[in-house]
């Protein structure tokens, strides 16, 4: 889907397939079909943007065969689907019964991340729009915060730079501009995008930014105006946001909150929790362990991981942290000029919510999904954007 922000520049929004995980090419070619063109009809347009998630195998195979690229680009365009953006955190078993850490291997110090990301970015050139110069991949901040040392961070910032010059002969070669952004995640070496401004600034290449994640920002219990205000800055850019909601609890000492929260303890994903102390932020890997004991204080509100719909928020005594995105996307495209025109709903967790908030079907899932982006066209028309066909 396209915007018009007030400045005359395009605005794209998407949604990540990352929530139909698929690991061959075959796979992504199915979910255009069984997925992503039902959503676009209920949408009732004629063209929507999708941020294509593609696990190792699937990009291995369109990065060597350009026959293959070729014939993904006709799909897409078969199906009334467009691409400016790619998901590149995942490396591989999104899907997999048990991903938790998993899902940061190979990190930034090691050469699969690098290689893999530069296949995304040739991969995301030969499939933009004939119209759009410009395509954004978001990857893992670095790594996650264990057994990274001194060696493994130079191996990282050294990885960072290779890319950045990697992309740089991209542009020269095929005149379309990728740009790569971190996207800090609790737990993480980038955990907050303030954790995010040190690496980038060091890097110092317009091609290499940050991608904000709004549920993220919220369970770290960043404030949108104080991050984004920073990142400018800083000089840091914002290569692309992914609208996202948290999982919210007001009061985490109550017998009734813990067992609603206990109905997101699931073990597929990491649900991160985090609650703020007056000696800073405080928090555990995952909601189990935060749920398990006294590990976590519970005097102040807890904020969880977990994608949870944009248009639903979970049933008192929970909610979702959707304020803090509506404002995060106040301050990213409601200002003169957009500190971004890459926007992605990412709500990966549709089949983790408990079992009675599950989508039962195909049709369902999506029914939810382009509610979500309902909501988000709403949210952009109220600030002054314009849809457009």
């Amino acid at each position: 889907m396209r915007f018009r922000h007030p400045d005359g520049s395009t605005v794209h929004l998407a949604y990540c397939t990352n929530v139909h995980p698929a690991e061959t090419l075959d796979g992504v070619v199915a979910q255009l079909r069984d997925h992503c063109e039902p959503v676009r009809r209920r949408l009732g347009r004629d063209r929507l943007g999708i941020g294509l998630w593609l696990a190792r195998d699937a990009a291995r195979t369109l990065d060597s065969d350009p026959s293959a690229l070729r014939a993904l680009r006709a799909e897409l365009d078969r199906h009334g689907l467009e691409v400016v953006t790619l998901n590149g955190f995942p490396y591989q078993g999104f899907g997999a019964e048990e991903v938790k850490y998993r899902v940061y291997k190979p990190d930034w110090a090691d050469a699969e991340r690098l290689d893999h990301t530069t296949a995304l970015a040739r991969i995301l050139a030969g499939l933009l729009p004939d119209d759009v110069g410009e395509g954004s991949v978001s990857t893992l901040p670095l790594a996650w915060r264990t057994a990274y040392d001194d060696t493994r961070a130079e191996q990282a910032r050294t990885a960072l730079r290779t890319l950045a010059e990697r992309l740089d002969a991209l542009q020269e070669l095929t005149g379309r501009s990728i740009r790569v952004g971190l996207e800090p995640e609790p737990g993480c070496v980038v955990e907050t995008t303030q954790d995010a401004i040190a690496p980038l600034t060091a890097i110092a290449h317009e091609r290499i930014g940050i991608c904000v994640d709004t549920c993220h920002l919220a369970t770290s219990f960043e404030d949108p105006h104080t991050a984004l205000d920073a990142l400018t800055a800083a000089g840091v850019p914002v290569v692309k946001s992914q609208l996202s909601a948290a999982l919210h609890a007001e009061q985490p000492h109550l017998p009734e909150v813990r067992e609603a929260l206990a109905a997101f303890d699931e073990p597929r994903f990491l649900h991160q929790t985090r609650t703020v102390t007056a000696a800073g932020l405080r928090g555990t890997d995952d909601l189990g362990a935060a749920l398990g004991g006294d590990v976590l204080p519970d005097a102040a509100p807890w904020r969880a991981h977990f994608h949870v719909p944009l248009h639903a928020a979970p049933a008192e005594p929970l909610t979702s942290t959707l304020p803090v995105l509506k404002t995060a996307l106040t301050r990213l495209v409601g200002g003169p000029q957009p500190l971004t025109r890459h926007l992605e709903v990412e709500t990966y967790t549709w089949q983790a919510l408990p079992p009675e908030l599950r989508p039962r079907d195909r049709g369902r899932l999506a029914d939810g999904i382009a509610a979500e982006l309902d909501l988000t066209r709403d949210l952009l028309t109220d600030l002054g954007l314009k849809e457009l066909p």
